[in-house]
């Protein structure tokens, strides 16, 4: 437990509540510790804290378009890397057709996000039906392998030398957010005995990002039983209840989904709008100085930002204050929509993320400019 230097003040002009009932014509901006979990100022401001009018070197606000990588072959292991750090891999898979080979993730628990399509999963566990909008989380040293009913896309999040478990729910209770009852796991049904069979199988095995084949004379999927409480689970972001507050802006934090040793990953499902008159309406702006924050846009439209559609991701490093884009500020202010229609992946990690090299191909250079201060 953390004994953080802890001493609450109020100096100058500044509201009550945090989020709430700003001064006239200020903006608010928080500087927060642990992704939200940690202690915070809320600071007020006479400008934007996101109005640059320009902006020199690598520290920026950057968005990549995902949907322009091409496709790839049925291996996850030839899948695009996007983003990591020594305890994160971001992956995008483009898989056309079904897997040949069985796989297996030694260095660490893979979660699968499907963006499109879907399929049949088979692993060690059983068998197991996927879908769009589907988070499957796979334990380190699972072997698996999907068939695809069409072309399919998902994000892959390995959790390097590191396991995924849910996050502290707290006053909140067991069921917030989503019960465990609604997390499915593999079954060994009459789908998972028909793919059994005595031909040659190969598990390719990724160990220290090098790769290692094991060939079988058999299908080890050959399971005729199992118990226990480690195996694969589904859930889909239809099951998810959003925490929610008429009179209050509930920062992401409250939409975390897994938590990872060094990172999280949430969910921003489809919610009511705050109603408050005096509550915000978009997110605050904020400097999270702890962690870079990744967002993947699933479906609908990202009611705090602009030309930013499914299949995009955004990189927001920690360093400067981020926020909603001009334009979604000032729908809030309007109280223009009554619910967010937005499904969006979001990682926010402790340590700093690379960017692979094929990225910059697929980068919006004019994505930081869309925060730019109005011309005088």
């Amino acid at each position: 437990m953390r004994n953080w230097i802890r001493f609450p003040r109020i100096e100058g002009v500044a509201s009550r509540q945090a989020h709430c009932d700003l001064p006239e014509g200020t903006y608010e901006r928080e500087l927060g510790r642990e992704g939200f979990f940690g202690p915070s100022t809320q600071m007020y401001h006479r400008h934007p804290p996101t109005g640059w009018s320009a902006w020199e070197g690598p520290l920026r606000p950057r968005a990549f378009n995902l949907n322009r990588l091409e496709s790839r072959s049925g291996s996850p292991w030839e899948a695009y890397p996007v983003l990591a750090n020594a305890h994160l891999q971001l992956r995008w898979w483009r898989c056309a057709a079904s897997m040949k080979d069985l796989v297996r993730n030694a260095d660490g628990d893979e979660l699968l996000f499907i963006h499109e399509g879907g399929g049949e999963l088979f692993c060690d566990y059983g068998h197991l039906t996927l879908r769009d909008g589907d988070y499957l989380v796979l334990p380190r040293g699972t072997a698996w392998r999907i068939e695809t009913a069409a072309p399919l896309s998902a994000l892959l999040v390995e959790a390097t030398g590191d396991s995924y478990q849910l996050p502290d729910k707290g006053i909140l209770g067991n069921q917030a957010i989503f019960d465990p009852a609604v997390l499915d796991t593999p079954r060994l049904d009459d789908a998972f005995h028909a793919q059994q069979d005595e031909r040659p199988w190969r598990i390719v095995i990724k160990r220290r990002d090098r790769l290692s084949t094991v060939t079988y004379p058999f299908n080890p999927l050959d399971a005729v039983g199992w118990h226990g409480d480690l195996a694969p689970v589904r859930l889909n972001w239809r099951d998810l209840r959003p925490v929610v507050s008429a009179r209050y802006h509930v920062p992401p934090s409250a939409h975390v989904n897994f938590v990872a040793e060094r990172f999280v990953v949430g969910t921003f499902a489809p919610r009511p709008i705050e109603s408050d008159p005096g509550a915000l309406k978009v997110p605050f702006f904020h400097n999270d100085d702890d962690i870079d924050e990744v967002i993947f846009l699933h479906r609908g439209q990202f009611f705090s930002r602009d030309n930013f559609g499914p299949g995009m991701l955004s990189l927001h490093p920690c360093g400067f204050p981020h926020g909603p884009q001009p334009k979604a500020f000032a729908l809030g202010a309007r109280r223009a929509r009554a619910e967010t229609d937005e499904v969006a992946v979001y990682i926010d990690t402790r340590d700093p993320v690379e960017m692979a090299e094929q990225m910059a191909a697929v980068e919006d250079p004019a994505y930081v400019d869309a925060w730019k201060a109005p011309a005088q």
